[in-house]
């Protein structure tokens, strides 16, 4: 609206010059741009984003397998985060020394992180791994998927935004110094003779 109110404002005026216009076109092309082509920007990178996503989403939930796996033995471990806002996350997981068969048959022992208080020797716990046993991550849910192709959508619309502006700022900038230029090489002409008699002034 302020774009549009500025080029009207300066289409009769007499004082109006032609970088004043072109400045003018310049913030009315900045705020369609930003009107319309940034939110399809973040409409289309969220997108693709949330398809991207799910594929990784299927691919983890088929690759990954949730098995059970039994304590051998605690493992002393120093509380290394004294910060009060994660301690109630830490004091459900422990460190041990467990043992798991992987889908695919084989054995495996090994030091993991399990969702414990107080682990003994005989508890089980759930765990994450690939069809081989290897221990891996939690996989990506849908929930969570959709919520990062969002703050993608978002992210991409406020970048594409930030340049549209940058961009226009820019060039006003440029022009705003080109025209002090010219008054300066304007004055160097005629401010020697300002103010004397028969120079016109």
């Amino acid at each position: 609206m302020r774009a549009l109110a500025g080029f009207w404002r300066w289409r009769h005026n007499p004082l109006r010059r032609r970088t004043d216009l072109v400045e003018a076109w310049l913030a009315l092309v900045a705020a369609l741009l930003i009107a319309v082509a940034v939110p399809v920007v973040g409409v289309v990178t969220g997108d693709l984003s949330h398809h991207a996503l799910l594929q990784s989403v299927e691919e983890q939930q088929r690759e990954r397998h949730r098995i059970s796996a039994t304590v051998v033995k605690e493992i002393a471990q120093p509380r290394l985060d004294p910060d009060p806002e994660t301690s109630p996350d830490r004091d459900v997981q422990s460190r041990v020394l467990a043992r798991w068969t992987a889908p695919d048959g084989t054995r495996h022992r090994g030091t993991v992180i399990a969702e414990l208080k107080e682990p003994h020797a005989g508890d089980r716990f759930p765990l994450w791994t690939d069809a081989h046993g290897e221990v891996v991550g939690r996989p990506l849910d849908t929930a969570t998927a959709t919520t990062h192709a969002a703050l993608a959508g978002f992210g991409a619309a406020a970048a594409a935004a930030a340049l549209v502006e940058g961009a226009r700022r820019l060039i006003v900038w440029r022009m705003v110094l080109r025209r002090y230029a010219r008054w300066d090489q304007a004055w160097e002409k005629t401010g020697p003779d300002w103010g004397r008699t028969g120079t016109g002034s």
